[in-house]
């Protein structure tokens, strides 16, 4: 009887505990996924480079990607924010774009740049954009991602994205001209 008892406590205990951990536990934050979307610019002097739809977290969010070969201080990379202006590709979003802070440093594996944001003002309501520099050698990968969702979980949901191998393997690709 004695056992039996003691065996139902720790069952209670467990289940209480369990109970327990599952109300503190954080809540699951739902992921971004990113769908491939066609290229939305006209041509321009550079090839054309990826679109990106955001699915999740960052539903709605659009981010382009391209790089730019040759297009870079060979010296000191993407060095300053009004590098980040002229070269992330926010005016093809919209010409009508303001920074609304300084940019910050920024790492995509070996390489390194700056993002900045900036406000856009659209045809169907003001929304938000990061322009985002990194360089290897003498070639920029540029990145640019626009939504009306907060700005810091869209730069993060991109940087992660950007990060991953398939990126990573795509990005050092059209940086090596294949």
């Amino acid at each position: 009887m004695r056992r039996a008892a003691a065996i139902a406590g720790v069952v209670i205990a467990l289940g209480v505990s369990g109970v327990g951990a599952y109300r503190l536990a954080p809540p699951v934050q739902e992921s971004a996924h990113w769908r491939e979307i066609a290229w939305p610019f006209p041509r321009d002097g550079w090839p054309a480079g990826r679109a990106f739809r955001c699915d999740g977290a960052c539903a709605g969010a659009e981010l382009y990607v391209r790089a730019k070969r040759g297009f870079c201080n060979c010296d000191r990379g993407v060095a300053d924010d009004d590098e980040v202006d002229r070269v992330a590709d926010i005016d093809l979003i919209g010409p009508r774009f303001a920074a609304v802070a300084p940019g910050e440093e920024v790492e995509l594996g070996e390489m390194r740049g700056r993002a900045r944001r900036y406000d856009l003002a659209m045809p169907d309501g003001a929304r938000t954009a990061i322009g985002v520099a990194v360089s290897r050698r003498c070639d920029l990968f540029i990145a640019a991602v626009q939504g009306r969702g907060e700005a810091s979980a869209m730069q993060r949901a991109a940087l992660a994205f950007l990060k991953t191998q398939e990126m990573r393997t795509w990005v050092t690709a059209a940086l090596d001209g294949r």
